[in-house]
């Protein structure tokens, strides 16, 4: 991974972080409980949502496997730019990110996320490893290349951040 990649992925990753927190800002933590339908989530369980998925893509980054060939597929990765934070397509959580009262307080699942977030950050900024040569376990997508992986993590929040956004306009 060049500088410039590794610049883009750093900056996709804080503009998700910024992005989530802009939507949450200015919740009370009674308003971040309420669901809009039976069925749905609320903002904290987004939020929650979010949390559990950076820890458990970050596991999967930690433990990649590498291979001798770099896995580089640039349709694929604009493909997730492009598609990421899409809302059109429903997507079922899977069961290692569903949210299920692992924090009590919308300032909880926030701050952890932060930190989680942050230590994702800290990886990319700190590793040196090609990671188009390492590969990892995307709980929906299958086989990913690490680069790939931290696409997929720098357009989540973007796409639960429009998904809070139906909630509070709901």
């Amino acid at each position: 991974m060049d500088h410039n990649e590794k610049t883009e992925i750093i900056n996709g990753l804080q503009a998700g972080l910024d992005t989530l927190f802009l939507s949450i800002k200015g919740l009370t933590e009674v308003s971040a409980t309420r669901k809009t339908a039976a069925g749905k989530w609320s903002v904290l369980e987004c939020v929650e949502h979010l949390a559990l998925a950076e820890d458990h893509m970050f596991r999967q980054l930690a433990s990649a496997s590498k291979v001798d060939v770099p896995q580089v597929n640039k349709g694929r990765e604009a493909l997730i730019r492009r598609r990421g934070a899409d809302r059109t397509h429903k997507i079922e959580a899977p069961d290692v990110a569903r949210p299920n009262g692992t924090f009590q307080t919308l300032e909880d699942a926030s701050q952890h996320f932060l930190a989680s977030r942050r230590r994702t950050m800290d990886f990319v900024r700190n590793g040196d490893s090609d990671l188009r040569a390492m590969m990892a376990i995307h709980p929906i997508l299958g086989p990913v290349n690490c680069y790939e992986m931290l696409l997929i993590m720098s357009a989540h929040p973007l796409r639960h951040s429009k998904q809070i956004e139906e909630i509070r306009n709901s």
